[in-house]
């Protein structure tokens, strides 16, 4: 493990212990009936001093789908969080709160394959909520939402136990991907050059934590699938506890030897990348804004990007399963 990693994951799991202390009475009140979920660097275990918190909270539903957490009750959970994350000093929730949104596990499961996922956001919230999240509030509500998620992209596991490939779970997953890695830096040539410089640095950003994010779900998968020629429900429960860098670890320590090159690489790529990123934002912006920094970091992105290709090749090699996610 890289000096880098091993650090942001101790002060993680400290950071994290003291926003669920600082929750300790909306727990008491609101947790046996909704869970609230950080993602981004705290959910990846691998938050820095400037890291915010982004949030997400899940509720029950009714057998009509109706939420069973009252508005009331959310505003007040609402309140709560915002009280906590300006008592501990962190960045105000974006967009004036706009994003500190309340779904049912309904909400998250309805949406699967329906046009209206990309537009509700449930896309990104259930996926997120399997690829790279802690649960902060509600421990059994967050248990629960996981499984009925699971549940849904395994719905037709019966029939296939021999064989099951998690298809529809492996789309949505590169579907996030490919939507969230739009290239920033294919802007207008007249984009103000700091403008520019942000852009490229939210690139950089997203071509090293989200494509973790993303392809370390599937490489484990993959894996599991060419060792076992199938992928049940509890395998993914498995996976999704684990943090990204905890599966490239788990592929270390559980794949074939001829991975360990590529395995190596991209936990080495990753490790840079944390140390890099562990400075204030307008310290960063300035990096990008000089054409030899900013040339450096995108051959770093490109790296990690050409390890993470060599260690799914050998993984897939000609298995149906690597074939379903190339063509």
């Amino acid at each position: 493990m890289g000096a880098n990693l091993d650090a942001r994951r101790q002060d993680t799991a400290r950071r994290l212990s003291e926003i669920r202390e600082g929750l300790v009475n909306a727990e008491q009140e609101f947790g046996d009936r909704a869970c609230v979920y950080t993602t981004g660097s705290f959910g990846r275990g691998e938050a820095s001093s400037h890291s915010d918190l982004d949030l997400f909270i899940v509720g029950p539903a009714d057998e009509k789908g109706r939420r069973s957490f009252p508005n009331l009750d959310e505003i007040c959970l609402k309140a709560d969080l915002i009280r906590l994350t300006r008592r501990q000093r962190f960045p105000e929730f974006s967009g004036d709160g706009e994003y500190l949104n309340h779904y049912t596990v309904h909400d998250l499961v309805k949406t699967l394959g329906q046009p209206e996922d990309d537009s509700s956001n449930t896309l990104t919230a259930r996926l997120l909520l399997l690829l790279e999240s802690q649960p902060v509030l509600g421990v059994a509500v967050y248990k629960v939402a996981t499984e009925e998620v699971i549940r849904a992209y395994w719905r037709d596991y019966e029939g296939h136990e021999g064989s099951f490939m998690p298809a529809y779970l492996a789309n949505d997953i590169l579907r996030l991907w490919r939507t969230l890695c739009v290239n920033y830096e294919a802007r207008t040539s007249t984009e103000p050059a700091t403008k520019k410089a942000k852009r490229k640095l939210k690139n950089y950003k997203l071509k090293h934590s989200r494509l973790l994010t993303c392809y370390t779900a599937l490489l484990y998968l993959l894996s599991v699938h060419k060792t076992t020629g199938t992928v049940t429900k509890a395998d993914a429960m498995a996976m999704i506890e684990l943090t990204p860098t905890k599966r490239v670890e788990w592929l270390r320590t559980n794949g074939e030897p001829g991975w360990g090159p590529s395995v190596n690489q991209v936990l080495d790529c990753y490790d840079k990348f944390l140390g890099v990123t562990d400075r204030p934002e307008a310290e960063l912006v300035e990096h990008f804004l000089d054409k030899e920094l900013s040339a450096g970091y995108v051959k770093d992105a490109s790296q990690l990007g050409d390890a993470v290709f060599e260690l799914l090749a050998a993984i897939g090699g000609n298995s149906s399963f690597y074939r379903l996610l190339v063509v």
